[in-house]
Protein backbone atom coordinates (compact mmCIF):
# COMPACT_ATOMS: atom_id res chain seq x y z
CA UNK A 1 0.00 0.00 0.00
CA UNK A 2 1.11 3.60 -0.45
CA UNK A 3 0.32 4.44 2.86
CA UNK A 4 2.99 2.26 4.04
CA UNK A 5 5.73 3.21 1.28
CA UNK A 6 5.02 6.66 2.73
CA UNK A 7 5.27 6.09 6.45
CA UNK A 8 9.17 7.03 6.57
CA UNK A 9 8.12 10.59 4.97
CA UNK A 10 7.69 13.89 8.09
CA UNK A 11 5.90 15.98 5.47
CA UNK A 12 2.03 15.78 6.41
CA UNK A 13 1.75 19.32 6.29
CA UNK A 14 2.89 19.10 2.41
CA UNK A 15 0.87 15.63 1.60
CA UNK A 16 -2.45 17.25 3.29
CA UNK A 17 -1.98 20.50 1.28
CA UNK A 18 -1.44 18.53 -1.91
CA UNK A 19 -4.32 16.13 -1.17
CA UNK A 20 -6.61 18.91 -0.45
CA UNK A 21 -5.83 20.76 -3.52
CA UNK A 22 -6.46 17.42 -5.60
CA UNK A 23 -9.98 17.27 -4.14
CA UNK A 24 -10.69 20.74 -4.01
CA UNK A 25 -10.08 20.43 -8.17
CA UNK A 26 -12.26 17.22 -8.48
CA UNK A 27 -9.65 15.06 -8.54
CA UNK A 28 -10.55 13.21 -5.02
CA UNK A 29 -10.99 9.84 -6.16
CA UNK A 30 -7.10 9.98 -7.69
CA UNK A 31 -6.63 10.69 -3.37
CA UNK A 32 -8.84 8.20 -2.44
CA UNK A 33 -7.78 5.80 -4.85
CA UNK A 34 -3.36 6.95 -3.89
CA UNK A 35 -4.22 6.31 0.03
CA UNK A 36 -3.57 9.82 1.08
CA UNK A 37 -7.12 10.18 2.44
CA UNK A 38 -6.85 7.22 4.49
CA UNK A 39 -2.77 8.45 5.88
CA UNK A 40 -3.74 11.62 6.13
CA UNK A 41 -6.68 10.87 8.68
CA UNK A 42 -4.76 8.43 10.27
CA UNK A 43 -2.14 11.08 11.29
CA UNK A 44 -5.15 13.86 12.57
CA UNK A 45 -5.30 15.43 9.31
CA UNK A 46 -8.58 16.81 7.87
CA UNK A 47 -8.96 17.60 4.20
CA UNK A 48 -10.60 20.77 3.50
CA UNK A 49 -13.15 20.59 0.41
CA UNK A 50 -14.51 23.74 -0.19
CA UNK A 51 -15.89 24.91 -3.81
CA UNK A 52 -14.80 21.05 -4.92
CA UNK A 53 -18.68 20.79 -6.49
CA UNK A 54 -18.03 23.97 -8.51
CA UNK A 55 -14.49 23.10 -9.46
CA UNK A 56 -15.77 19.34 -9.96
CA UNK A 57 -18.00 20.35 -13.41
CA UNK A 58 -14.56 21.45 -15.20
CA UNK A 59 -13.40 19.27 -18.05
CA UNK A 60 -10.84 16.72 -15.96
CA UNK A 61 -7.75 18.34 -18.03
CA UNK A 62 -8.36 22.13 -16.66
CA UNK A 63 -9.18 20.27 -13.13
CA UNK A 64 -5.40 18.94 -13.50
CA UNK A 65 -4.22 21.85 -14.84
CA UNK A 66 -5.33 24.36 -12.30
CA UNK A 67 -4.68 21.43 -9.62
CA UNK A 68 -0.93 21.54 -10.70
CA UNK A 69 -0.55 25.43 -10.31
CA UNK A 70 -1.82 25.84 -7.26
CA UNK A 71 0.52 22.77 -6.03
CA UNK A 72 3.43 25.32 -7.00
CA UNK A 73 6.45 24.98 -8.74
CA UNK A 74 7.65 21.24 -9.05
CA UNK A 75 4.25 20.33 -10.29
CA UNK A 76 4.29 23.38 -12.65
CA UNK A 77 7.48 22.16 -14.11
CA UNK A 78 6.04 18.41 -13.81
CA UNK A 79 2.91 19.74 -16.05
CA UNK A 80 4.72 21.52 -18.55
CA UNK A 81 7.23 18.64 -18.82
CA UNK A 82 4.36 16.50 -19.19
CA UNK A 83 2.46 19.07 -22.06
CA UNK A 84 5.21 17.80 -24.27
CA UNK A 85 4.79 14.14 -23.82
CA UNK A 86 2.44 12.89 -26.80
CA UNK A 87 3.68 10.05 -26.47
CA UNK A 88 1.83 9.57 -23.11
CA UNK A 89 -0.85 11.94 -22.87
CA UNK A 90 -3.52 12.93 -25.57
CA UNK A 91 -3.77 15.82 -27.28
CA UNK A 92 -6.54 17.49 -24.76
CA UNK A 93 -4.49 16.70 -22.21
CA UNK A 94 -1.20 17.86 -23.94
CA UNK A 95 -2.89 21.62 -24.95
CA UNK A 96 -4.53 22.48 -22.03
CA UNK A 97 -0.92 21.53 -20.03
CA UNK A 98 0.71 23.59 -22.33
CA UNK A 99 -0.99 26.66 -20.69
CA UNK A 100 0.59 26.42 -17.45
CA UNK A 101 2.45 29.26 -16.45
CA UNK A 102 4.98 29.62 -13.77
CA UNK A 103 4.44 33.81 -13.73
CA UNK A 104 4.05 34.68 -9.79
CA UNK A 105 4.33 37.88 -7.61
CA UNK A 106 7.58 38.50 -7.06
CA UNK A 107 9.64 38.06 -3.63
CA UNK A 108 9.70 41.53 -1.85
CA UNK A 109 13.67 42.82 -1.99
CA UNK A 110 13.81 43.20 2.33
CA UNK A 111 12.70 39.09 1.98
CA UNK A 112 16.16 38.26 -0.69
CA UNK A 113 18.73 41.15 0.96
CA UNK A 114 19.66 38.33 3.64
CA UNK A 115 20.88 35.97 0.51
CA UNK A 116 22.12 38.69 -1.83
CA UNK A 117 24.20 39.76 0.96
CA UNK A 118 25.37 36.95 1.55
CA UNK A 119 26.06 36.00 -2.41
CA UNK A 120 27.08 39.05 -3.83
CA UNK A 121 29.34 40.22 -0.59
CA UNK A 122 27.68 42.89 0.20
CA UNK A 123 24.27 45.05 -0.45
CA UNK A 124 23.36 45.04 -4.03
CA UNK A 125 23.44 48.40 -4.12
CA UNK A 126 26.73 48.43 -3.32
CA UNK A 127 27.71 45.65 -5.57
CA UNK A 128 26.12 47.26 -8.25
CA UNK A 129 25.94 50.70 -9.55
CA UNK A 130 22.46 50.81 -9.77
CA UNK A 131 19.88 48.38 -8.81
CA UNK A 132 15.88 48.04 -9.64
CA UNK A 133 14.07 46.58 -6.56
CA UNK A 134 11.19 46.18 -8.15
CA UNK A 135 11.47 42.59 -10.46
CA UNK A 136 10.52 42.71 -14.08
CA UNK A 137 9.84 38.86 -14.20
CA UNK A 138 8.98 36.65 -10.88
CA UNK A 139 8.66 32.94 -11.65
CA UNK A 140 8.24 29.68 -9.42
CA UNK A 141 11.96 29.32 -8.88
CA UNK A 142 13.74 32.56 -9.26
CA UNK A 143 12.97 36.27 -10.13
CA UNK A 144 14.87 38.61 -12.39
CA UNK A 145 16.11 42.23 -11.72
CA UNK A 146 17.32 44.79 -13.75
CA UNK A 147 20.52 46.51 -12.67
CA UNK A 148 23.98 47.92 -13.93
CA UNK A 149 27.71 47.50 -13.24
CA UNK A 150 30.15 49.21 -12.02
CA UNK A 151 31.70 49.60 -15.53
CA UNK A 152 28.36 50.47 -17.56
CA UNK A 153 27.30 47.03 -18.65
CA UNK A 154 23.45 46.45 -18.13
CA UNK A 155 22.72 43.09 -16.53
CA UNK A 156 19.48 40.94 -15.54
CA UNK A 157 20.21 39.52 -12.12
CA UNK A 158 18.53 36.12 -11.43
CA UNK A 159 17.70 35.36 -8.09
CA UNK A 160 16.29 32.03 -6.78
CA UNK A 161 13.77 32.55 -4.29
CA UNK A 162 14.41 31.47 -0.66
CA UNK A 163 12.94 28.20 0.53
CA UNK A 164 12.16 26.71 -2.99
CA UNK A 165 14.75 24.29 -2.77
CA UNK A 166 13.15 22.66 0.71
CA UNK A 167 9.72 22.67 -0.87
CA UNK A 168 11.05 20.87 -4.30
CA UNK A 169 12.98 18.21 -2.59
CA UNK A 170 9.66 17.20 -0.43
CA UNK A 171 7.93 17.31 -3.45
CA UNK A 172 10.14 15.05 -5.49
CA UNK A 173 10.20 12.43 -2.45
CA UNK A 174 6.90 12.03 -2.66
CA UNK A 175 6.59 11.69 -6.47
CA UNK A 176 9.50 9.06 -6.64
CA UNK A 177 7.58 6.82 -3.74
CA UNK A 178 4.35 7.50 -5.36
CA UNK A 179 6.00 6.24 -8.87
CA UNK A 180 7.58 3.20 -7.21
CA UNK A 181 4.12 2.51 -5.48
CA UNK A 182 2.87 2.78 -9.29
CA UNK A 183 5.38 0.82 -10.98
CA UNK A 184 4.29 -1.98 -8.13
CA UNK A 185 0.45 -1.91 -7.91
CA UNK A 186 -0.64 -0.01 -11.33
CA UNK A 187 0.94 -2.64 -13.86
CA UNK A 188 -0.99 -0.75 -16.76
CA UNK A 189 1.97 1.89 -16.25
CA UNK A 190 5.09 0.01 -16.20
CA UNK A 191 4.99 0.52 -20.22
CA UNK A 192 5.52 4.35 -19.68
CA UNK A 193 8.03 3.52 -16.88
CA UNK A 194 6.88 6.05 -14.30
CA UNK A 195 10.00 5.57 -12.39
CA UNK A 196 12.86 6.49 -14.91
CA UNK A 197 10.30 9.62 -15.88
CA UNK A 198 10.30 11.08 -12.20
CA UNK A 199 14.31 10.49 -11.95
CA UNK A 200 14.69 12.72 -15.18
CA UNK A 201 12.43 15.07 -14.09
CA UNK A 202 14.16 15.10 -10.62
CA UNK A 203 17.50 15.67 -12.54
CA UNK A 204 16.57 18.45 -14.76
CA UNK A 205 14.72 20.12 -12.30
CA UNK A 206 17.78 19.97 -9.77
CA UNK A 207 19.94 21.15 -12.50
CA UNK A 208 17.08 24.01 -13.09
CA UNK A 209 17.58 24.90 -9.44
CA UNK A 210 21.21 25.77 -10.12
CA UNK A 211 21.30 29.28 -11.75
CA UNK A 212 25.49 28.30 -12.28
CA UNK A 213 24.29 25.55 -13.71
CA UNK A 214 22.12 27.72 -15.87
CA UNK A 215 25.03 29.48 -17.11
CA UNK A 216 27.38 26.77 -17.78
CA UNK A 217 24.88 25.48 -20.56
CA UNK A 218 24.68 28.85 -21.70
CA UNK A 219 28.26 29.17 -22.06
CA UNK A 220 28.53 25.97 -24.42
CA UNK A 221 25.49 27.00 -26.18
CA UNK A 222 27.00 30.74 -26.88
CA UNK A 223 30.29 28.40 -28.07
CA UNK A 224 28.67 25.98 -30.17
CA UNK A 225 26.20 28.73 -31.89
CA UNK A 226 29.38 31.31 -32.77
CA UNK A 227 29.91 30.14 -36.04
CA UNK A 228 26.45 31.46 -37.10
CA UNK A 229 27.46 35.13 -36.55
CA UNK A 230 24.05 36.24 -36.18
CA UNK A 231 22.79 34.33 -33.03
CA UNK A 232 23.83 35.55 -29.32
CA UNK A 233 23.44 34.51 -25.88
CA UNK A 234 23.95 36.53 -23.67
CA UNK A 235 27.37 36.60 -21.86
CA UNK A 236 27.66 35.61 -18.59
CA UNK A 237 29.38 37.60 -14.97
CA UNK A 238 31.18 34.93 -13.10
CA UNK A 239 32.55 37.16 -10.34
CA UNK A 240 28.88 37.45 -8.93
CA UNK A 241 27.43 33.81 -9.89
CA UNK A 242 26.38 30.99 -8.19
CA UNK A 243 23.80 28.26 -6.77
CA UNK A 244 21.59 31.12 -6.32
CA UNK A 245 21.78 34.23 -8.25
CA UNK A 246 23.49 34.62 -11.60
CA UNK A 247 24.29 37.98 -13.40
CA UNK A 248 24.05 38.17 -17.33
CA UNK A 249 23.87 40.79 -20.12
CA UNK A 250 20.64 42.77 -20.14
CA UNK A 251 19.28 41.66 -23.88
CA UNK A 252 17.59 44.34 -25.17
CA UNK A 253 15.46 43.46 -28.09
CA UNK A 254 12.10 42.68 -29.18
CA UNK A 255 10.42 39.73 -27.31
CA UNK A 256 9.46 36.42 -29.81
CA UNK A 257 5.68 37.65 -29.23
CA UNK A 258 5.90 40.55 -29.59
CA UNK A 259 4.98 40.53 -34.10
CA UNK A 260 4.06 44.18 -33.90
CA UNK A 261 7.28 45.58 -32.98
CA UNK A 262 9.15 43.20 -35.05
CA UNK A 263 7.03 44.99 -38.42
CA UNK A 264 7.87 48.27 -36.58
CA UNK A 265 11.25 47.99 -36.44
CA UNK A 266 11.33 46.88 -40.29
CA UNK A 267 12.95 43.36 -39.33
CA UNK A 268 12.55 41.06 -41.41
CA UNK A 269 10.49 38.03 -40.57
CA UNK A 270 11.34 35.70 -42.76
CA UNK A 271 15.13 35.53 -42.62
CA UNK A 272 14.53 35.55 -39.05
CA UNK A 273 12.59 32.61 -39.14
CA UNK A 274 14.83 30.92 -41.12
CA UNK A 275 17.45 32.34 -39.09
CA UNK A 276 15.75 30.77 -35.85
CA UNK A 277 15.40 27.62 -37.48
CA UNK A 278 18.81 26.71 -38.58
CA UNK A 279 19.98 28.05 -34.81
CA UNK A 280 18.13 25.36 -33.41
CA UNK A 281 18.58 22.52 -35.82
CA UNK A 282 22.42 22.93 -35.49
CA UNK A 283 22.10 22.83 -31.43
CA UNK A 284 19.95 19.93 -32.01
CA UNK A 285 21.50 17.60 -35.53
CA UNK A 286 25.21 18.89 -35.01
CA UNK A 287 25.81 19.61 -31.46
CA UNK A 288 23.62 17.34 -29.58
CA UNK A 289 23.18 20.14 -27.49
CA UNK A 290 19.82 22.02 -27.40
CA UNK A 291 17.33 24.30 -25.90
CA UNK A 292 14.88 22.70 -25.27
CA UNK A 293 12.26 25.33 -24.48
CA UNK A 294 11.93 27.68 -27.61
CA UNK A 295 9.30 29.40 -27.31
CA UNK A 296 8.78 32.87 -27.92
CA UNK A 297 9.44 34.20 -24.15
CA UNK A 298 13.42 32.75 -24.46
CA UNK A 299 14.04 34.32 -27.88
CA UNK A 300 14.46 37.85 -28.34
CA UNK A 301 15.21 40.12 -32.19
CA UNK A 302 18.12 42.66 -32.27
CA UNK A 303 18.56 44.85 -35.09
CA UNK A 304 20.05 43.86 -38.62
CA UNK A 305 17.51 40.59 -37.66
CA UNK A 306 19.73 38.80 -35.05
CA UNK A 307 18.23 36.77 -32.52
CA UNK A 308 18.71 36.05 -29.06
CA UNK A 309 18.39 33.30 -27.09
CA UNK A 310 17.82 33.47 -23.04
CA UNK A 311 17.15 30.86 -19.97
CA UNK A 312 19.45 28.03 -20.62
CA UNK A 313 17.88 25.96 -17.51
CA UNK A 314 16.42 23.76 -19.45
CA UNK A 315 18.42 21.86 -22.18
CA UNK A 316 18.20 18.43 -23.55
CA UNK A 317 21.77 16.09 -24.77
CA UNK A 318 21.78 13.76 -27.35
CA UNK A 319 24.49 10.96 -27.69
CA UNK A 320 26.42 10.63 -31.16
CA UNK A 321 24.46 7.06 -31.68
CA UNK A 322 20.99 8.91 -30.81
CA UNK A 323 22.26 12.16 -33.44
CA UNK A 324 22.46 8.97 -36.06
CA UNK A 325 19.20 7.72 -35.53
CA UNK A 326 17.16 11.40 -35.53
CA UNK A 327 19.20 11.81 -38.55
CA UNK A 328 17.62 9.00 -40.17
CA UNK A 329 14.28 9.30 -38.80
CA UNK A 330 14.30 12.96 -39.81
CA UNK A 331 15.48 12.25 -43.61
CA UNK A 332 12.74 8.66 -43.35
CA UNK A 333 10.22 11.81 -42.52
CA UNK A 334 11.13 14.49 -45.09
CA UNK A 335 12.11 11.59 -47.75
CA UNK A 336 8.98 9.73 -47.42
CA UNK A 337 10.39 6.55 -46.51
CA UNK A 338 8.77 4.73 -43.99
CA UNK A 339 10.51 1.74 -43.26
CA UNK A 340 13.19 3.70 -42.09
CA UNK A 341 10.96 5.95 -40.20
CA UNK A 342 9.43 2.64 -38.23
CA UNK A 343 13.00 0.81 -37.82
CA UNK A 344 14.17 4.56 -36.08
CA UNK A 345 11.14 4.05 -33.33
CA UNK A 346 11.25 0.23 -33.02
CA UNK A 347 15.05 0.79 -31.73
CA UNK A 348 13.59 3.69 -29.38
CA UNK A 349 10.42 2.11 -27.68
CA UNK A 350 12.70 -1.05 -26.99
CA UNK A 351 11.60 -4.89 -27.42
CA UNK A 352 8.04 -4.25 -25.77
CA UNK A 353 6.39 -7.98 -25.86
CA UNK A 354 3.29 -6.96 -25.06
CA UNK A 355 3.10 -4.79 -28.13
CA UNK A 356 2.10 -6.55 -31.65
CA UNK A 357 5.40 -5.15 -33.14
CA UNK A 358 4.09 -6.01 -36.86
CA UNK A 359 0.94 -4.36 -36.15
CA UNK A 360 3.28 -1.22 -35.18
CA UNK A 361 4.89 -1.39 -38.02
CA UNK A 362 2.46 -1.45 -40.04
CA UNK A 363 0.50 1.37 -38.74
CA UNK A 364 4.06 3.64 -38.59
CA UNK A 365 4.92 2.79 -42.33
CA UNK A 366 0.97 3.74 -43.40
CA UNK A 367 0.90 7.01 -41.33
CA UNK A 368 4.25 7.73 -43.26
CA UNK A 369 3.49 6.54 -46.65
CA UNK A 370 0.23 9.16 -46.64
CA UNK A 371 2.76 11.74 -47.53
CA UNK A 372 4.42 10.08 -50.49
CA UNK A 373 4.34 12.33 -53.12
CA UNK A 374 3.45 15.54 -50.66
CA UNK A 375 5.70 19.08 -52.17
CA UNK A 376 8.20 19.26 -49.49
CA UNK A 377 6.67 22.48 -48.80
CA UNK A 378 3.61 21.66 -47.24
CA UNK A 379 5.76 19.16 -44.74
CA UNK A 380 4.64 20.27 -41.35
CA UNK A 381 7.79 18.40 -39.49
CA UNK A 382 6.64 19.03 -35.64
CA UNK A 383 2.74 17.87 -36.22
CA UNK A 384 4.36 14.52 -38.07
CA UNK A 385 6.54 13.85 -35.29
CA UNK A 386 3.90 14.33 -32.55
CA UNK A 387 1.46 12.11 -34.57
CA UNK A 388 3.96 9.60 -34.79
CA UNK A 389 4.48 9.72 -30.94
CA UNK A 390 0.19 9.74 -30.83
CA UNK A 391 0.60 6.18 -32.12
CA UNK A 392 3.13 5.26 -30.25
CA UNK A 393 0.94 5.99 -26.99
CA UNK A 394 -1.97 4.43 -28.63
CA UNK A 395 -0.15 0.94 -28.12
CA UNK A 396 1.41 1.96 -24.84
CA UNK A 397 4.93 2.70 -25.52
CA UNK A 398 7.00 5.59 -24.17
CA UNK A 399 9.89 7.54 -25.84
CA UNK A 400 12.68 7.86 -23.64
CA UNK A 401 13.05 11.55 -22.05
CA UNK A 402 15.94 12.99 -24.21
CA UNK A 403 13.40 12.63 -27.19
CA UNK A 404 10.82 13.61 -25.65
CA UNK A 405 11.88 16.66 -25.24
CA UNK A 406 13.73 17.27 -28.82
CA UNK A 407 9.83 16.63 -30.19
CA UNK A 408 8.60 19.37 -27.89
CA UNK A 409 11.37 21.82 -29.29
CA UNK A 410 10.81 21.27 -32.88
CA UNK A 411 7.06 21.72 -32.06
CA UNK A 412 8.15 24.74 -30.16
CA UNK A 413 10.12 25.47 -33.12
CA UNK A 414 8.16 25.30 -35.57
CA UNK A 415 5.04 27.02 -34.28
CA UNK A 416 6.68 30.32 -33.43
CA UNK A 417 8.56 30.23 -37.49
CA UNK A 418 5.17 29.85 -38.60
CA UNK A 419 3.87 32.85 -36.32
CA UNK A 420 6.92 34.41 -37.59
CA UNK A 421 6.28 33.52 -41.35
CA UNK A 422 3.19 32.00 -42.91
CA UNK A 423 5.24 30.38 -45.31
CA UNK A 424 8.03 28.62 -43.28
CA UNK A 425 8.43 25.42 -43.88
CA UNK A 426 10.31 23.59 -41.46
CA UNK A 427 11.02 20.03 -43.45
CA UNK A 428 12.31 22.59 -46.30
CA UNK A 429 14.73 24.54 -44.14
CA UNK A 430 15.91 20.98 -42.23
CA UNK A 431 16.36 19.21 -45.40
CA UNK A 432 19.99 20.56 -46.48
CA UNK A 433 21.40 20.34 -43.06
CA UNK A 434 20.08 16.57 -42.45
CA UNK A 435 22.12 16.17 -45.75
CA UNK A 436 24.99 17.43 -45.14
CA UNK A 437 25.21 16.50 -41.28
CA UNK A 438 24.32 12.49 -42.30
CA UNK A 439 27.65 13.10 -45.54
CA UNK A 440 29.93 14.31 -43.11
CA UNK A 441 30.43 11.34 -40.64
CA UNK A 442 31.78 9.58 -44.38
CA UNK A 443 34.14 11.98 -45.10
CA UNK A 444 37.50 10.69 -44.92
CA UNK A 445 38.81 12.05 -41.76
CA UNK A 446 34.99 11.14 -40.09
CA UNK A 447 35.90 7.85 -40.63
CA UNK A 448 39.41 7.69 -40.01
CA UNK A 449 38.26 9.33 -36.18
CA UNK A 450 36.04 6.61 -36.23
CA UNK A 451 38.02 3.53 -37.05
CA UNK A 452 40.99 5.22 -34.39
CA UNK A 453 38.40 5.02 -31.41
CA UNK A 454 37.36 1.83 -32.45
CA UNK A 455 41.03 0.75 -32.90
CA UNK A 456 41.86 2.03 -29.13
CA UNK A 457 38.59 0.49 -27.51
CA UNK A 458 40.02 -2.81 -29.35
CA UNK A 459 43.28 -2.76 -27.84
CA UNK A 460 42.74 -1.24 -24.29
CA UNK A 461 40.10 -4.48 -24.40
CA UNK A 462 43.52 -6.58 -25.45
CA UNK A 463 45.21 -5.17 -23.08
CA UNK A 464 42.71 -5.84 -20.01
CA UNK A 465 42.92 -9.28 -20.89
CA UNK A 466 45.37 -10.74 -18.86
CA UNK A 467 44.21 -8.84 -15.68
CA UNK A 468 41.04 -9.84 -16.46
CA UNK A 469 41.48 -13.54 -17.26
CA UNK A 470 43.81 -13.85 -13.70
CA UNK A 471 40.73 -12.64 -12.04
CA UNK A 472 38.64 -15.12 -13.49
CA UNK A 473 41.05 -18.18 -12.65
CA UNK A 474 41.12 -16.84 -9.09
CA UNK A 475 37.63 -16.90 -8.94
CA UNK A 476 37.81 -20.70 -10.36
CA UNK A 477 40.01 -21.41 -7.95
CA UNK A 478 38.09 -20.14 -4.82
CA UNK A 479 35.01 -21.93 -5.89
CA UNK A 480 33.26 -18.52 -6.61
CA UNK A 481 32.40 -18.72 -10.10
CA UNK A 482 29.38 -19.38 -11.16
CA UNK A 483 27.44 -20.39 -14.69
CA UNK A 484 24.54 -19.71 -14.86
CA UNK A 485 22.53 -20.75 -18.86
CA UNK A 486 18.82 -19.95 -19.61
CA UNK A 487 17.03 -21.20 -22.35
CA UNK A 488 14.35 -19.53 -23.38
CA UNK A 489 11.04 -21.39 -23.06
CA UNK A 490 12.89 -24.44 -21.82
CA UNK A 491 9.70 -25.78 -19.51
CA UNK A 492 7.51 -25.53 -22.77
CA UNK A 493 9.98 -28.08 -24.39
CA UNK A 494 9.80 -29.91 -21.89
CA UNK A 495 6.35 -30.23 -21.44
CA UNK A 496 6.21 -30.71 -25.07
CA UNK A 497 8.44 -33.91 -24.66
CA UNK A 498 6.76 -35.36 -22.26
CA UNK A 499 3.19 -35.28 -23.98
CA UNK A 500 4.96 -36.54 -27.41
CA UNK A 501 6.47 -39.35 -25.18
CA UNK A 502 2.99 -39.75 -23.52
CA UNK A 503 0.91 -39.99 -26.98
CA UNK A 504 3.80 -42.83 -28.06
CA UNK A 505 3.19 -44.79 -25.57
CA UNK A 506 -0.22 -45.10 -25.97
CA UNK A 507 0.35 -45.58 -29.71
CA UNK A 508 1.94 -48.88 -28.84
CA UNK A 509 -0.42 -49.38 -26.47
CA UNK A 510 -3.41 -49.30 -29.24
CA UNK A 511 -1.07 -51.25 -31.48
CA UNK A 512 -0.86 -54.04 -29.26
CA UNK A 513 -4.10 -53.73 -28.33
CA UNK A 514 -5.24 -54.35 -31.98
CA UNK A 515 -2.72 -56.87 -32.85
CA UNK A 516 -4.07 -59.06 -29.53
CA UNK A 517 -7.34 -58.50 -30.19
CA UNK A 518 -7.02 -59.44 -33.68
CA UNK A 519 -5.13 -62.77 -32.46
CA UNK A 520 -7.90 -63.35 -30.20
CA UNK A 521 -10.68 -63.58 -32.73
CA UNK A 522 -9.31 -66.18 -34.79
CA UNK A 523 -8.91 -68.27 -32.11
CA UNK A 524 -12.18 -70.27 -30.97
CA UNK A 525 -13.08 -71.60 -27.50
CA UNK A 526 -13.84 -69.11 -24.62
CA UNK A 527 -16.49 -66.65 -23.69
CA UNK A 528 -18.68 -64.84 -26.18
CA UNK A 529 -20.26 -61.57 -26.90
CA UNK A 530 -22.44 -60.98 -29.68
CA UNK A 531 -21.62 -64.08 -31.26
CA UNK A 532 -17.83 -63.37 -30.95
CA UNK A 533 -15.01 -63.63 -28.74
CA UNK A 534 -15.66 -61.39 -25.46
CA UNK A 535 -12.01 -60.31 -25.01
CA UNK A 536 -11.12 -59.63 -28.80
CA UNK A 537 -14.13 -57.16 -28.48
CA UNK A 538 -13.11 -55.42 -25.64
CA UNK A 539 -9.70 -55.02 -26.85
CA UNK A 540 -11.18 -53.40 -29.93
CA UNK A 541 -13.13 -51.16 -27.87
CA UNK A 542 -10.12 -50.08 -25.78
CA UNK A 543 -8.22 -49.31 -28.87
CA UNK A 544 -10.75 -47.33 -30.53
CA UNK A 545 -11.11 -45.50 -27.15
CA UNK A 546 -7.71 -44.77 -26.91
CA UNK A 547 -7.11 -43.80 -30.85
CA UNK A 548 -10.07 -41.00 -30.06
CA UNK A 549 -8.05 -39.83 -27.15
CA UNK A 550 -4.88 -39.80 -29.12
CA UNK A 551 -6.51 -37.45 -31.92
CA UNK A 552 -8.47 -34.97 -29.66
CA UNK A 553 -4.91 -34.88 -27.59
CA UNK A 554 -3.14 -33.25 -31.01
CA UNK A 555 -5.86 -30.98 -31.86
CA UNK A 556 -5.85 -29.47 -28.77
CA UNK A 557 -2.34 -28.42 -28.99
CA UNK A 558 -2.68 -27.78 -32.83
CA UNK A 559 -5.80 -25.49 -31.16
CA UNK A 560 -3.02 -24.03 -28.91
CA UNK A 561 -0.26 -23.01 -31.17
CA UNK A 562 -2.27 -21.39 -33.34
CA UNK A 563 -3.44 -19.11 -30.24
CA UNK A 564 -0.27 -18.89 -28.97
CA UNK A 565 2.06 -16.42 -31.44
CA UNK A 566 5.20 -17.39 -29.10
CA UNK A 567 4.28 -20.86 -29.93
Amino acid sequence: MLIEALGSVQDLSRINQIAGVLVRHGLGDMVRRLGLADMLARAGHILRREHAADLARLPPPVQLRLALQELGPTFVKLGQVLAGRADLLGPEWTEELSRLHSRVPGVPLEQLRPQLREDLGGDPEQVFARFDPEPVAAASIAQVHRARLHDGSEVAVKVRRPDIVDTVEADLRLLARLAEWARVNVPALEPYRPRELVREFARSLRRELDLAVECRQAERAAANLSPLGHVHVPRVHWAHTGPRVNVQDWVDGIAGEDLAAVDAAGLDRVELARRGAHAVLKMIVEDGFFHADPHPGNVFYLPGNEIAFIDFGMVGRLSPRRREELLRLLLGLVQRQPQAVADVLLDWTGNARHVELAQLEAEITAFVDQYHGTPLAQLQLGEMLAQVTSVLREHGLALPADLALLIKAFVSLEAMGRALDPGFHMAAEALPLLRSTLQSRYRPRALAGRVTHALQQALATVERMPQDLHQLMRRVRRGQLHVGIELAHLKRVGDQIDRASTRLAMALVIAALIIGSSIVMTVGGGPTLFGLPAFGLIGWAGAVAGGLWLVRSIRRDHRQRDDDPWG
